[in-house]
């Protein structure tokens, strides 16, 4: 090949690399803006929205099979679905013992409790409480041989009494001369006690004691009436959490206005009804 033939492949070589080069480096340039798209921009964290409860109080908070998965339904579920849209948020619940409620409120673990809490002075300490959403009423439940037996609460003097621990009805049955207190952490259990003979009677919030008479054979509210002033029922937010507890305020008037919470609770009681 003469020098002219050989410059000529040369430059054809070297047109053919330089033009290779140009469409790896342009390849490389779209492969590193593909991945900047795809790893380098910021990927939005779902928020979440932690509600502690105790699921054992229906019509507030219950177990239920919907759809045949166990699910934690209630009017106070349906509160706090409606708090958590509101902030764009997805709902997680987190199933306690009563009792233990507000120390994972203050520990951060949870960020509203929503569990038929009452807003009393001691607990005005510990956490920030909401406006009141909701009022009812206690009830005494017996078994139904014992109906007309404690049928005033003054028969209950002397007698031995179930209630849930940390709750309004255990203060209630405190100040019953003579009564021994039976504290347990799930209405449940309470109603177990009652079944077996062990306390002669339970202190329960209205809307569950009617829930559990409806539903378990043998058991009765009576005619006795506890005094006391109900003070209804808040959300709780740990300390200072300041936008939390104006959102939260803003969520209830909102469904107070509406009527929702009324609907809310009629829907959860028939569900409770259901077997």
């Amino acid at each position: 090949m003469n020098k002219w033939g050989k410059l000529s492949l040369g430059l054809l070589l070297a047109a053919g690399l330089l033009s290779g080069c140009g469409q790896n480096k342009a390849a490389n340039n779209n492969a590193s803006s593909g991945d900047a798209t795809a790893t380098d921009a910021p990927v939005a964290e779902a928020k979440t929205l932690t509600m502690g409860t105790s699921a054992d109080f229906p019509p507030y908070e219950f177990h239920k099979v919907v759809d045949g998965k166990d699910t934690i339904v209630g009017f106070d579920i349906d509160i706090a679905k409606a708090i958590a849209a509101d902030m764009g948020a997805e709902l997680v619940i987190k199933d306690l013992p009563f009792e233990s409620l507000l120390n994972e409120l203050s520990s951060g673990r949870v960020d509203m409790v929503i569990s038929g809490l009452s807003p009393t002075e001691e607990r005005r300490e510990k956490v920030d409480l909401s406006e009141i959403y909701y009022k009812a009423t206690q009830a005494v439940v017996v078994r139904e041989a014992d109906k007309d037996k404690f049928a005033t609460m003054d028969a209950l003097k002397g007698t031995k009494i179930g209630v849930q621990s940390g709750s309004i009805q255990e203060d209630i049955a405190k100040g019953i001369e003579g009564a021994q207190l039976t504290s347990l952490g799930k209405i449940s259990e309470i109603v177990l006690q009652l079944q077996s003979n062990r306390v002669d009677a339970a202190i329960i919030e209205g809307p569950v004691a009617k829930s559990f008479v409806k539903n378990v054979k043998g058991l009765v509210i009576t005619d006795a009436a506890p005094e006391v002033e109900d003070d209804g029922y808040v959300v709780g937010i740990k300390k200072g959490n300041s936008e939390l507890l104006e959102q939260v305020n803003t969520t209830l008037a909102r469904l107070a206005s509406e009527g929702k919470i009324d609907e809310y609770v009629t829907a959860a009681s028939e569900l409770a009804d259901k077997e």
